[in-house]
Parts: structure tokens; C-alpha cells; sequence
């Protein structure tokens, strides 16, 4: 949900279970917040069509932890066709001009982007756990074929979420402007409520807290680890480099989208009335939406860090090379 459920505006007629009747309207928020959103999509769009490109093109040996990457990319350059619809949806006063079904493809490729991000670097890190601190043991992480089964159940997993979440939040009339996926729609506040702590426990803590525990079994490896070989040191460097680069995107581009709609949804539900409050939480999100969207242009930073099949393929398109790449599978899942 709907990262951008508050992002939209909280200016409405508000109401709550007592009846309260209140107006609390919203402040425009300058121009410079609708730029740096469509820019830090669009520059992560990039990005990410560039990896897709580098993984489809000319990787030619793809081991499990390519394919994680690979859907991780995907998932952030999905977000990209609604960022435009959100530009013209701010710049008409959080008025929703484009209609019923693409307000539900908004939902639909939200949803998936932010939520299969989060889910595809909890595999990653599970991916690079197993890798490293069970790197002598045969796991079903380290097979293509029960990777691919995985990544089709995630998709499927976000479909399904992402059509519930189309069906339940659908646009709403509220004065003279249609409301699309934004917690001032008066009569969706309770459903609002409800899938912001389904998704902040099931979409963040979660993940978020297998990653840690992940990264931190495999920092305790680490301390271990003989850096006297190349090989040693490598592993090493690698790990600690995606250890903190994951950890970077769930604590700054994650953590604070999720707490202040969190506490958002419950100031609209219990304190409507607290309208100073509504407009300082509403300017702090678009803030963290952005953060969030830095995550899109973060990503590629854990391909470089996290796979040598990657590297490769990006040193044979800067060099022109591409014997670089046609090492076997097995020389590249040694070096991952």
C-alpha cells in the first residue's frame, strides 16, 4: 500500500466513529517535492532497465543468486509508469483525472514495486547467507530450478495482494475532486487503517527482520573468514559491502515511509480534528517517499557488490569484451 496511500493528500471533509465533523484542508507543498519524486524514478528507472538489460543480454550464465537480482530489478522499474499520474494528479490539486481502472493499475504497480522490493532483498540476503555461511552444503537456495518456482510465487503472491488491494480502495468523490489511493477518501479510513498494519508488520518488520538476522549470522562468519587468500578476502569484502548496503535501504528508504504513515493512519482515524498535525505528517511523507524511491537507484549498487556474473557483464560492455562472460557456471557460483 500503497507507499503513496498518504503521499496524496490528507485534505477532506474529515470524519471518524464519533461523528466529529471537521475541515482540514490541505497546503499545497511546493513543486520541488513533485520534481525530486519524478526524478529519482525516473533516474532509478534507468538504472534499473540498464541492470535488466545487462542481466538479459549479455550475462549468459545465470546461477540462482542472478535470478533474485533479476526480479529485484524488475520489481523497482515497475513503479516508473505511475510516476507521471502522480505528477498530474499533484499538479491539479489531488484531482484524479485518468478513471477507475488505471486509479486500480496505480494500486496494482505500487504495491508490487515497494513490497516485491522488500521481499526480493529479504531473499537475497537469505541467498547470501546460505551462500557463505553454508557454502559446503547442498540448499535449495543454491538451485535455479526451486529459485524460479520461488520468484513465480512472489509474482503471484503480489498479484493477488495488489488486486485485493485495487478492490478494497477503489476511487472515491470527495467534493469536486476524484481521490485516488489517498487517506482523505472519508469512508476508506478504516480499510486504510487495517492494510497499513497488515503490510507494516507483514511487508516491513518482517522482512526487515530476517534480513538482520541473516546479515548478522553472516558478520559473525565473517569475523572467521581467512583474508590471507584473494578468495577470503574477496567473500569478505563482498559480504560486508551488501551487508551494509542492504541494511541502508530497509533503515533509510523503508523505515521512515513505514512509520509515518503508520502514524498517520492513526492520527486520521482518532485525531481528525488535529488538522496542524495532518499537514506537518502529510509534507514529512512526500519526504519519505522520496527516501523511498532512492531505493530504486540503490539497488544496482548490491548487483555490482553481490554477483561476479554481473561484473563480468558489465566489464565486457565497457571493454567491449565478451569472453568475460562466457565463463562457466560453476567458476561463477564459486566467486559468488
Amino acid at each position: 500500500m500503497l507507499e503513496n496511500m498518504t503521499a496524496e493528500g490528507f485534505s477532506s471533509q474529515l470524519g471518524n466513529s464519533s461523528n466529529i465533523s471537521v475541515s482540514c484542508l490541505g497546503e499545497t507543498q511546493p513543486v520541488s517535492i513533485t520534481v525530486l519524486l519524478c526524478l529519482v524514478f525516473f533516474i532509478g528507472f534507468l538504472l534499473n532497465a540498464f541492470s535488466l538489460w545487462v542481466f538479459c543480454c549479455r550475462s549468459l550464465c545465470w546461477t540462482s543468486g542472478t535470478m533474485l537480482q533479476f526480479h529485484l530489478a524488475l520489481s523497482d522499474a515497475i513503479a516508473t509508469p505511475v510516476t507521471p499520474m502522480m505528477a498530474v494528479y499533484f499538479a491539479m490539486g489531488n484531482h484524479w483525472p485518468f478513471g477507475r481502472f488505471l486509479c486500480q493499475v496505480k494500486i496494482a504497480l505500487l504495491s508490487s514495486h515497494f513490497y516485491g522490493s522488500t521481499i526480493f532483498l529479504t531473499l537475497i540476503s537469505i541467498h547470501r547467507y546460505v551462500a557463505v555461511v553454508h557454502f559446503n552444503q547442498s540448499c535449495c537456495m543454491k538451485q535455479k530450478e526451486f529459485v524460479k518456482k520461488l520468484c513465480a510465487g512472489v509474482w503471484g503472491l503480489l498479484l493477488i495482494q495488489s488486486l485485493i488491494f485495487a478492490f478494497m480502495l477503489p476511487p472515491t468523490k470527495e467534493g469536486t475532486h476524484n481521490q485516488c489511493l489517498s487517506i482523505h477518501q472519508s469512508n476508506l479510513v478504516d480499510s486504510y487503517f487495517i492494510i497499513n498494519f497488515i503490510l507494516f508488520i507483514f511487508g516491513f518488520l518482517l522482512p526487515f527482520f530476517v534480513s538482520a538476522v541473516c546479515y548478522g549470522c553472516l558478520a559473525n562468519t565473517l569475523t572467521h573468514i581467512n583474508v590471507s587468500t584473494a578468495k577470503g578476502l574477496r567473500v569478505k569484502v563482498k559480504s560486508q559491502r551488501m551487508i551494509g548496503m542492504c541494511l541502508v535501504i530497509f533503515g533509510v528508504c523503508f523505515l521512515p515511509l513505514n512509520l509515518i504513515r503508520t502514524v498517520a493512519v492513526i492520527v486520521k482515524k482518532y485525531y481528525p480534528e488535529q488538522c496542524q498535525v495532518l499537514l506537518h505528517l502529510e509534507t514529512a511523507y512526500y519526504a519519505c517517499l522520496i527516501l523511498a524511491g532512492v531505493n530504486s537507484c540503490l539497488d544496482p549498487l548490491l548487483y555490482c557488490f553481490g554477483s561476479q556474473n554481473f561484473r563480468d557483464a558489465f566489464s565486457s560492455l565497457r571493454f567491449g569484451k565478451v569472453d568475460v562472460v562466457n565463463r562457466s557456471e560453476s567458476e561463477v557460483t564459486a566467486n559468488q
